[in-house]
């Protein structure tokens, strides 16, 4: 799957890109990046993260970073970002992508005089892939056109490019793409649960083929958006956290109401129930109560936290608190309570 946050701000952009990105974690477990822009400068950094959290490969960096915006991304596939020098601009580029014809790209690039530099497992890197078909356009609105016509699968990206940030959500809108409002600036998120402990409210939903520019004072659509969608349902079953929301249905009320559908039909005798957290238990517990069943827990999900007393950065252990649990929009205070 994989995740991807963006924001632009009239402010330093580095704390909350940091937390925005952390929010998507749950969507991908192999690799990391995060690239802020300032004063034509693109600063970049990209972790391994199979084997330990976000947080704690990124953290120590933070103080290189600086700039108003910056975007990052949790992947399932490539090193991300890729930054990119064209005749459009220089741009740094993040995707959420499965293309099913990248060996028929590749040839046809390479065929006309391009070339890639970025290779995993002797793998094309898919950001950098659609990087190159953006450069064959007149704009950014035209290349990423092109991209969305040429791929045969789904691609939503992200790009940071030095007038602002451009949303592409993918041509039959698998992937969400969701823009947040803020005092001071405006976010961008594939999870609406980044938004509201980071100062952000959920404004718009960017549509299938929908493309967006974000600037610090407001955001703009740049094209017609399609109008057939297909939007990934997996989002609600499995890969969304409990508190996001797509398309204006929250995944854990999904859950509750796919947990009652599925006890109406369930006859299996059991002495209980247990959900797996945490796609599971919201389906547990409709469930249950449509069966008449005993609920018990039988899996513990072990979630570890840094405290954030342990944390060497101020503008990090001043978060509220509740950036360390999401919960639902209408269950949160009207402002986070800060510690």
């Amino acid at each position: 799957m994989g995740g991807f946050f963006g924001t632009i701000k009239k402010e330093s952009c580095v704390t909350d890109l940091f937390y925005g990105v952390d929010y998507n974690s749950h969507l991908g477990t192999k690799r990391a990046g995060i690239v802020t822009y300032e004063n034509g400068v693109f600063k970049r950094a990209i972790h391994n993260i199979e084997n330990s959290y976000f947080r704690s490969k990124f953290e120590a960096e933070l103080p290189e970073f600086s700039g108003n915006s910056g975007i990052g991304v949790i992947s399932d596939t490539d090193a991300q970002p890729i930054i990119i020098s064209c005749h459009l601009g220089k741009f740094a580029i993040v995707t959420v992508a499965k293309i099913n014809n990248v060996e028929e790209l590749e040839k046809e690039l390479l065929a006309s005089g391009n070339h890639f530099s970025e290779h995993s497992n002797n793998i094309i890197n898919q950001s950098e892939l659609v990087s190159m078909i953006i450069s064959q356009g007149k704009d950014y609105v035209d290349g990423i056109r092109l991209v969305q016509e040429k791929i045969k699968g789904s691609c939503s990206m992200l790009l940071l490019t030095e007038q602002g940030i451009i949303a592409a959500r993918d041509k039959y809108g698998r992937s969400p793409i969701l823009v947040g409002r803020g005092d001071n600036g405006y976010a961008v998120s594939s999870e609406t649960c980044s938004f509201p402990n980071l100062g952000y409210e959920l404004c718009y939903d960017i549509r299938p083929g929908e493309i967006v520019r974000l600037t610090a004072d407001g955001y703009e659509s740049l094209n017609q958006p399609g109008k057939k969608m297909q939007i990934c349902s997996f989002l609600w079953v499995y890969y969304g956290y409990p508190a996001c929301e797509y398309e204006g249905k929250n995944v854990e009320e999904m859950r509750f109401h796919t947990g009652f559908e599925m006890g109406k039909k369930d006859d299996i005798e059991a002495d209980f129930v247990s959900g797996i957290p945490d796609s599971g238990v919201g389906q547990n517990e409709t469930h249950t109560q449509q069966k008449h069943a005993r609920r018990k827990t039988g899996r513990i999900l072990r979630r570890l936290h840094r405290p954030r007393y342990a944390t060497e950065r101020q503008c990090i252990r001043s978060l509220p608190l509740w950036s360390q649990r999401s919960s639902h929009a209408h269950q949160l205070p009207p402002s986070p309570v800060p510690v």
